[in-house]
C-alpha cells in the first residue's frame, strides 16, 4: 500500500491548529504569489477558515491543507486554498526555493513550511486522494468512475500560472488546484461536467475533482451562518494532451512567418460555436429585456468610469466610448438571447491539438470577477468579442502592426462561427461593439497595472472605437513594442493540455 493511501487525515477547527504560529510567514509570503489578488494593498488580518492535515506532522514530510480568509484595509477580503509542506529544519537543496519560513513555537516548531505543490511525495498524494474518493473533514474528493486515472505517474508543477496552480502527473493527466475561491461550483468544473453530458468533444471532462464544505460566519467559512448551500471548488483533474499547440502561440508564429492565419481562425469559429451551442443546450437560457439590457450597459459604463479614473490616458476618449454602452442602453435588448459561456475567450485559451482540430480550456472567466456574476447567463458575443480582441493583440504585438492580418483572422473567425450557428456575429454590431469596448476597456487598466509598455496595445482599440461614430481626428501613431519584449496578451498563461 502506498504512503498516500495508507496515510491518515485528520480535520482540526480552526481553534485546534491555530494560524498564529505560522501567520507571520504567511503574511510575507502571500502578497509574493503570481496568484495573489491583493497585490499592492496592506494585509490588515488573516482568518484560519478550515485546517486539514491530510499527512500530520509526525509524518514525513506533513501535507497540512488550509484555508485562510485575507482581510486588507480596503475592506476587501478573500479566501484561499495553501498545500503546505512540513518537515524538520532544514528543506533538502531541491525544495529549498519553496521554503515559506520555519516555525519558531507552535505545534510545528522547529519545522520548515514550504508550498507542498513543488514536493513530489506530496504532489502524488493529493492524486491518490482522487483515485479514492471519499472525504477528510471538510474536504470531499470525487471522480468519474468510468474515467481511468493511473496509479503513479510523476508529478511536476506548471510554471508561470498567474491566478491558480497546476500539477502534471506523468504525460496523462492535469490537476488545477485553484487558489482564490468562492462558494459556488467553479465554472472550470460546471461547464466541462455539462458540455460532455451534450456530447460535445471541444472540452475535456474532468475525470477527478475535489471541494470544501465549510459551516458559515465570522469565525467559519465565507458564507452566512450554516453550512454552505453550495461547496467551494478546490481543483480539478482532467487529461492531458500531448503535442497540442498553444493558440496565441501559434498565431505569433504565423504572424512572424508571414504565413496566413485565415483557416485556422475559421476553424476555430466553429469550433466556438459549437461549444456556444452544446452550452444553451445543457444549461438554461434567458432573453435579454429592456431592464437586462439597461442593466448591461449600466454595469460596462460604471467601468469606464473607475478604468477614467485609474488610466489618465483614457479621458479623452471617454464620451466616445460611453456612446457604445448608451447605443446598447437604447437598443432595450428586446430578443438577444443569454446564456452560459466561456466569459474569458482568447486565443491563449485555445488549443489545436495534433489532428488539426480546435479544443477550448479554462473555463474558469476572468478571476478577478465575482463567482455569481461569471456564472450569470450573458451574450454569447461576449466571447467573441474576447476573440476579436486577441487577434488585435497578436497583429498588434508584430512588428510593424499588421491591420490586414487582424481584420482577415476576425472576418475569419465570424465567418466560421456563422458557418455553425448560420448567424453572424456582425450581425448584432450595437453589441458587438459594446462588448469589444468593454473588453478594451479592461485591457487598458490590465495593462497600466501590469505592463505599462503595453498600454499602447488597448489603447489602439481605444481610439479607433470611440472614433467610430465622429470624424477621424489625425491621433499620433503608437509606440512599437519595446525592444526585446514578450508579446503581449491580457490573460498570459502558458498552454494547458487537456485531451479534447
Amino acid at each position: 500500500m502506498s504512503e498516500a493511501a495508507s496515510a491518515r487525515s485528520r480535520h482540526s477547527s480552526p481553534a485546534a491548529v491555530p494560524l498564529g504560529p505560522l501567520e507571520p510567514m504567511l503574511r510575507a509570503w502571500l502578497p509574493r504569489q503570481r496568484w495573489f489578488a491583493g497585490k499592492g494593498r496592506a494585509i490588515t488580518r488573516l482568518r484560519l477558515v478550515s485546517a486539514v492535515e491530510l499527512l500530520p506532522p509526525g509524518s514525513t514530510p506533513g501535507l497540512l491543507h488550509l484555508l485562510v480568509g485575507v482581510d486588507c484595509a480596503d475592506g476587501t477580503a478573500d479566501c484561499y486554498q495553501l498545500l503546505l509542506g512540513v518537515r524538520p529544519a532544514p528543506l533538502p537543496p531541491g525544495l529549498a526555493p519553496a521554503l515559506i519560513g520555519r516555525a519558531e513555537h507552535g505545534p510545528y516548531a522547529g519545522h520548515a513550511v514550504y508550498e507542498g505543490l513543488g514536493d513530489p511525495r506530496l504532489a502524488a498524494l493529493l492524486l491518490e486522494r482522487l483515485r479514492a474518493p471519499g472525504s477528510h473533514g471538510p474536504l470531499r474528493f470525487d471522480r468519474d468512475p468510468g474515467a481511468p486515472i493511473p496509479a503513479d505517474p510523476a508529478p511536476r508543477p506548471l510554471s508561470g500560472e498567474q491566478t491558480n496552480s497546476s500539477l502534471i502527473y506523468g504525460d496523462s493527466h492535469i490537476l488545477k488546484v485553484f487558489r482564490r475561491v468562492w462558494p459556488g461550483t467553479n465554472p472550470d468544473l460546471e461547464l466541462p461536467r455539462a458540455l460532455a453530458s451534450a456530447g460535445c468533444t471541444r472540452v475535456p471532462a474532468p475525470v477527478a475533482w475535489y471541494e470544501a464544505e465549510l459551516p458559515a460566519g465570522p469565525s467559519g467559512g465565507p458564507g452566512g451562518g450554516r453550512r454552505t448551500a453550495e461547496p467551494l471548488t478546490l481543483g480539478v483533474l482532467q487529461p492531458y494532451l500531448r503535442g497540442s499547440e498553444d493558440g496565441w502561440q501559434l498565431a505569433l508564429r504565423r504572424l512572424a512567418a508571414g504565413a496566413d492565419f485565415t483557416a485556422e481562425a475559421h476553424a476555430l469559429g466553429r469550433a466556438t460555436a459549437e461549444v456556444h451551442s452544446a452550452l444553451a443546450s445543457a444549461l438554461p437560457t434567458v432573453a435579454l429585456g429592456p431592464a437586462q439590457a439597461a442593466r448591461l450597459a449600466a454595469g460596462m459604463t460604471a467601468r469606464l468610469a473607475a478604468t477614467v479614473r485609474e488610466v489618465p490616458a483614457l479621458q479623452p476618449f471617454e464620451a466616445g466610448l460611453r456612446g457604445a454602452f448608451d447605443a446598447l442602453a437604447a437598443s432595450r435588448g428586446t430578443g438577444v438571447p443569454a446564456q452560459r459561456i466561456h466569459g474569458d475567450l482568447h486565443l491563449g485559451q485555445t488549443l489545436r491539438t495534433a489532428d488539426g482540430s480546435w479544443a477550448l480550456i479554462d473555463f474558469e472567466g476572468e478571476p478577478a470577477r465575482p463567482l455569481a456574476d461569471r456564472r450569470r447567463p450573458e451574450p454569447a458575443v461576449r466571447d467573441i468579442a474576447g476573440m476579436l480582441r486577441s487577434f488585435d493583440y497578436a497583429a498588434r504585438s508584430h512588428r510593424p502592426f499588421a491591420p490586414a492580418w487582424a481584420d482577415a483572422c476576425r472576418a475569419a473567425f465570424c465567418e466560421g462561427y456563422a458557418r455553425t450557428t448560420g448567424r453572424d456575429p456582425r450581425e448584432d454590431p450595437v453589441l458587438l461593439r459594446a462588448y469589444e469596448t468593454d473588453k478594451a476597456v479592461y485591457e487598458a487598466r490590465y495593462e497600466s497595472r501590469h505592463r505599462p509598455d503595453w498600454l499602447h496595445v488597448p489603447m489602439a482599440a481605444i481610439r479607433r472605437l470611440a472614433e467610430r461614430e465622429r470624424p477621424a481626428r489625425r491621433m499620433p501613431h503608437p509606440s512599437p513594442p519595446p525592444p526585446g519584449s514578450a508579446a503581449p496578451h491580457p490573460h498570459p498563461k502558458p498552454p494547458r493540455r487537456p485531451l479534447a
